[in-house]
């Protein structure tokens, strides 16, 4: 049984992550901004993730309460199921296609808050996250290189339905709740000064994830001249980091503890980005697996340290915290890398390296909160 719920976990990853690749990343931005202005696409789409939050910071206190995260996870899960369908018969409204899509997006985040709860009821806790981690980038790098080149939409809707249904079912009938309840207030978790420096060091290093996931291939374009099939084979060759990683930080977190493992990602990412700067071009496919080895290592530890430092009853509330830390994540990253961009007249090895300033001052905060 203990086999079983680990695979359903990681199933349910590997389909959360196909969906993110193929739907939210590529093929709906590129059909809706055909028909709706690129600025009114990111602002609604970014507006909804703070709605998310704001919802999730209500359903999860009562989830937590009565024990409910089970229950609210097959709820959006399913919800999602229903609404890729609802996006096929609507894809001539554009209107209403857009506004289904947006619920879709909600609900997805709904449904990871969630999911990353359900993290609570494995006795070996860091190793079932790893392994999700693994089993996310199988599913992110065999759909963007076999499913991606055929699907199109609008029948892309209903296969991604069916992948995700398949994916998300184990899960569903297979994990269990966490049994811990509590009555949860909000003040006493923004009163928790440890929890909001560690949710601060954790956004500043998802900061350079979301900021090298989204730059990467043009980095390598710019810098080093690769072409396309050249840029494809890096990014790809970093999934194999990112596989050995997540089995490699699960099964070291669960004997080590997150606490002691979590501070070695501001060693990881400061090397990376040291690495950018001064790899030759005949080197980089090796930064790109030490890339995938530092995303594994964030995504691995980051959940696991929540839970085994400060979750206890209020699981569900943290980690809506911790969903809302990786949006803003995703936004302000992108926005520094600007400005060093901007304020080094377009060096791109010198910004790489002043984003030096998010894993040092992540690494300061997080030892001040063990203080």
């Amino acid at each position: 049984m203990k086999k079983l719920k680990l695979l359903s976990f990681a199933l349910y990853d590997a389909g959360e992550t196909i969906l993110g690749a193929l739907l939210f990343s590529t093929l709906y931005p590129l059909y809706i901004t055909q028909h709706i202005e690129v600025k009114t696409y990111s602002f609604l789409y970014g507006f909804t993730f703070l709605l998310s939050f704001l919802i999730a910071l209500q359903i999860s206190r009562v989830a937590d309460q009565k024990a409910l995260r089970k229950p609210l996870f097959a709820i959006f899960s399913l919800s999602m199921v229903l609404l890729c369908l609802f996006l096929f018969f609507t894809f001539e409204k554009v209107k209403l296609n857009f506004f289904l899509y947006l619920l879709l997006a909600l609900f997805h985040q709904q449904a990871l808050i969630f999911y990353n709860s359900l993290l609570r009821s494995f006795d070996k806790r860091g190793f079932a996250s790893g392994f999700g981690v693994a089993f996310g980038y199988v599913g992110s790098a065999l759909s963007l290189i076999l499913l991606a080149p055929k699907l199109s939409l609008p029948y892309a809707f209903l296969w991604l339905a069916l992948i995700f249904f398949l994916f998300c079912m184990p899960s569903i009938l297979f994990l269990s709740e966490p049994s811990e309840r509590q009555r949860v207030s909000l003040g006493e978790i923004l009163k928790d000064k440890s929890f909001l420096l560690v949710l601060i060091s954790m956004l500043l290093l998802m900061e350079l994830a979301h900021t090298m996931i989204a730059m990467m291939g043009i980095y390598l374009r710019d810098v080093y001249g690769f072409g396309k099939e050249e840029v494809y084979r890096i990014i790809g060759f970093s999934a194999f980091g990112g596989v050995f990683g997540g089995i490699l930080w699960g099964k070291l977190t669960d004997r080590l503890s997150a606490s002691k493992l979590f501070p070695f990602g501001f060693f990881l990412w400061s090397a990376l980005l040291v690495s950018l700067y001064m790899v030759p071009k005949a080197l980089v496919i090796l930064v790109g697996l030490l890339a995938g080895f530092s995303l594994s290592h964030l995504w691995t530890t980051s959940r696991v340290l929540l839970i085994e430092k400060f979750a206890k009853g209020d699981i569900a509330v943290r980690f809506s915290f911790y969903s809302l830390s990786e949006r803003i994540a995703s936004s302000f990253g992108l926005f520094a890398w600007s400005f060093f961009l901007y304020a080094t007249g377009g060096n791109y090895k010198l910004s790489v390296l002043l984003m030096l300033i998010f894993p040092l001052s992540g690494s300061f905060l997080y030892f001040i909160s063990k203080r």
